[in-house]
């Protein structure tokens, strides 16, 4: 039976916001009977706007459909004295927010969105508030589309171990293998307050006497020891890991001992305690890294695929670029500018970068572990490289701004360790396809002696030497 979602109008304003609703469909119909409903909301809907043609002069309810996009260009705000425009299509691809979002800023038109189709029908939310539209709706990722029955057999009656459970993309994993109801979930991360907020989250969705927070740092072999006897995990992702590329280069052991070390203990301790599948998080900055950090990542890449000669388990790596909204990463850093004021920092005009959403990071991650066979890198498909310049500029007219003219942007320089752009093979690596259109296989040569090198710069960054640790790295590689 399909659940009943209400829709969240905002509080009661004097006068009414004359409203034009963006699609005229179903989602379209439960906005306009949800406003109809409520004796003292604040919008007032003038009109529907649809693509289909065949709606066009229709009526919903009492409310005539009265064009599409070219009659919101042309026509809407003049005519019709428009305040808003709320977009109500789901299923829409970003292209065609992004269409209706450039409509309604060049008519200086406020605008808002009802929730993706995933937010719906996933199950997690129990209402479906009316929101801002924000940069993930326009940036240009289309939903991904997965196989759940997969997934659900790769975790069902398992034992799920996720380190960095506390970050950005492992939180996410931890929400989504929640969805699949698996024997158990191991939150472990030395985030206390992390773990203590994702559990309290999943335990306010009830049935979670699966959940198992967990304190503890990677880097701790003894901790890690103790975890993996007492919980006996079957799966497990490692998505712990130092990542900001500035502030590594200061701190390269530190680097060393989570990404590196925090990593080889995993791999050890699962000599002892045997995984059926291993998954090692990276980053495109794993690839010709130009910094500490992806260097680190690079290593771990490494040391995973070797570990497919002594383990029985499945161990795989997958390697994806940044994702919109993760702590440290630029929209959020963008937004508290804009909120202050400006200026907007970039680093370099020519910067960019892929881009993906942390739901579709997440998902895609559990769709490539539920089909490794082992000793794969996966590469998730990132799509069109990102101007940050670009994406600036679009996070100040989501903002209700203009650059430049409200907003000034300023230009800052390339931070230690940075590049102007990504690439997420290298040339030695061929891309084959797999049986998921979104996610490829990396194949490539691989640093068979990494080990006995690791062992080497491990020493050395445990005095806490930054140049022979440096160093070190670059011999590596």
């Amino acid at each position: 039976m399909a659940k009943k979602y209400k829709i969240h109008l905002p509080k009661k304003e004097k006068k009414k916001q004359r409203i034009l609703i963006y699609g005229a469909g179903e989602a379209g119909n439960l906005v306009l009977s949800e406003i109809k409903k409520q004796k003292e909301a604040t919008y007032e809907v003038v009109g529907f706007l649809d693509d289909d043609e065949k709606k066009h002069s229709k009526k919903i309810g009492s409310v005539k459909v009265l064009g599409g996009i070219e009659f919101l260009q042309k026509s809407a705000k003049s005519k019709l004295k428009i305040d808003e425009v709320l977009i109500a299509i789901p299923s829409a691809p970003s292209s065609v927010v992004k269409q209706i979002v450039d409509a309604c800023d060049g008519l200086k038109l406020k605008y808002k969105i009802l929730p993706g189709i995933y937010d719906i029908v996933s199950g997690r939310r129990k209402i479906s508030p009316i929101r801002e539209v924000r940069i993930e709706d326009i940036l240009g990722r289309e939903s991904v589309k997965v196989s759940f029955s997969q997934i659900a057999s790769f975790l069902n009656k398992r034992s799920v171990l996720v380190t960095g459970a506390g970050g950005s993309i492992g939180s996410e994993l931890v929400r989504q293998i929640f969805e699949f109801d698996p024997a158990k979930i191991i939150l472990f991360d030395h985030n206390e307050s992390g773990v203590y907020d994702l559990h309290m989250e999943l335990q306010a969705q009830g049935g979670s006497s699966n959940l198992i927070p967990v304190v503890g740092d990677i880097r701790d072999y003894e901790g890690l020891e103790w975890v993996f006897e007492k919980h006996k995990p079957n799966i497990a992702f490692n998505a712990a890991a130092y990542k900001h590329v500035p502030l590594m280069e200061h701190f390269p052991h530190e680097a060393v001992s989570t990404n590196v070390r925090g990593t080889l203990n995993l791999l050890k301790i699962s000599d002892q305690f045997p995984l059926e599948s291993f998954v090692f998080i990276s980053t495109d900055k794993a690839v010709y890294p130009k910094g500490v950090m992806g260097t680190t990542k690079r290593i771990g890449e490494h040391l995973v695929i070797n570990k497919v000669k002594s383990a029985n388990g499945r161990y795989s790596v997958v390697r994806f670029g940044n994702v919109l909204g993760s702590r440290g990463s630029v929209v959020p850093l963008f937004l508290k500018q804009i909120e202050k004021g400006g200026p907007v920092t970039v680093t370099h005009p020519e910067i960019e970068r892929y881009f993906m959403t942390i739901p579709e990071a997440a998902q895609l991650v559990l769709q490539a572990a539920a089909t490794a066979a082992g000793g794969e890198i996966f590469m998730l498909e990132m799509g069109e490289r990102v101007k940050i310049l670009d994406l600036a500029k679009k996070v100040i007219r989501l903002a209700g701004f203009e650059p430049e003219k409200d907003i000034e942007i300023k230009f800052v320089g390339l931070r230690p360790g940075e590049k102007l752009t990504e690439v997420l093979k290298t040339d030695e690596e061929k891309r084959l396809p797999t049986e998921h259109e979104k996610i490829s296989l990396i194949i490539g040569p691989n640093k068979e002696d990494i080990e006995q090198y690791v062992e080497e710069l491990l020493k050395v960054s445990r005095v806490g030497n930054l140049r022979a640790t440096i160093k070190k790295l670059k011999e590596i590689l």
